[in-house]
């Protein structure tokens, strides 16, 4: 497509919304616009950015054996009641109205769903699940842009093991992968410690932008 033909609508003035560096670029380049408080359009132009590190996302993922899945964002809410973290994530989980659903903040309890019976035998661990999926969470005060909103794209990945040592290895393979995810898009960054909140476990860790 010739450039004279492409939606790019950027803007000279930085928006009075916009605070972070990140956010300021992404609005006056035409990547994004706010659609209301934590949930924004991707136009073309952040559209096709999103599609590139996507693909090296999967890329990296699948070179650890990382298989990807597709999971509904509408999810029943008694699975969710199963495991108690509709009381551990409270109003930040969206709930449909008159009806027994919310929509996925994250997607333990489906993975695990999927998992249970199925697989029945050390034999059939280890397994590397992912997925890139949309997911809701209602921000109490969403900022930062895109960073921390109601509405988002994110890539979230399971392991299965047999034992606590080859759930260490799968962890470092994850380590690995992440790493190798930053250093193609040019990011720099270090990784530090992190608490797990309503996601629960041991050990976490994040990796923060410099």
């Amino acid at each position: 497509m010739k450039f004279s033909k492409a939606f790019i609508p950027t803007l000279k003035e930085v928006p009075s919304d916009a605070v972070i560096p990140s956010h300021i670029l992404m609005v006056r380049s035409g990547m994004v616009r706010m659609l209301s408080a934590g949930i924004y359009s991707f136009l073309p132009l952040g559209y096709n950015v999103i599609k590139k590190i996507t693909e090296i996302i999967r890329e990296e993922m699948d070179a650890i054996g990382g298989q990807e899945f597709h999971l509904p964002a509408l999810n029943p809410k008694e699975i969710w009641e199963a495991t108690n973290r509709v009381e551990a994530f409270g109003d930040t989980m969206f709930h449909i109205k008159n009806r027994d659903y919310v929509l996925a903040p994250t997607h333990e309890e489906i993975m695990t769903y999927h998992a249970k019976g199925v697989l029945k035998s050390y034999k059939d661990l280890p397994q590397i699940w992912y997925q890139i999926q949309t997911k809701f969470r209602n921000e109490p005060r969403p900022r930062s842009g895109v960073i921390r909103g109601r509405q988002f794209l994110m890539k979230d990945a399971y392991s299965f093991d047999s034992s606590w040592e080859d759930l260490d290895k799968s962890y470092e393979l994850h380590d690995k992968a992440y790493r190798k995810i930053f250093d193609r898009c040019g990011i720099e960054y270090f990784v530090v410690g992190a608490s797990s909140g309503a996601m629960g476990g041991s050990k976490s860790e994040e990796f923060m932008v410099k």
